[in-house]
């Protein structure tokens, strides 16, 4: 199963979490977790980051709601637990 079909499965089935650090960045670019799924529904996986000793981070690029651009960095843990890392606005609001 690709990457991508298998992060849109855990977010179809709210089997995700996000973290503090991910409340923090997306309280400050006015992003709900609304706007999340949807940029991960309707995204594409824009980088791959293999560095990461913790384990392969995925930088998802989509739209919020609004139509702004924004990336989710996200990651599965040992268990197959989706976590959110951080999501961040790339653009200004409409």
């Amino acid at each position: 199963m690709l990457r991508i079909q298998r992060i849109r499965q855990k977010i179809i089935a709210k089997d995700y979490y996000i973290s503090s650090h991910a409340e923090d960045e997306m309280l400050d670019d006015e992003l709900e977790r609304a706007d999340i799924e949807n940029a991960i529904l309707k995204g594409r996986i824009e980088k791959k980051l293999t560095e990461d000793v913790r384990g392969t981070r995925y930088r998802i690029e989509g739209p919020a709601r609004d139509g702004r651009s924004i990336h989710v960095i996200c990651r599965f843990k040992e268990v197959g637990n989706l976590v959110i890392i951080t999501a961040y606005a790339l653009t200004e609001g409409i």
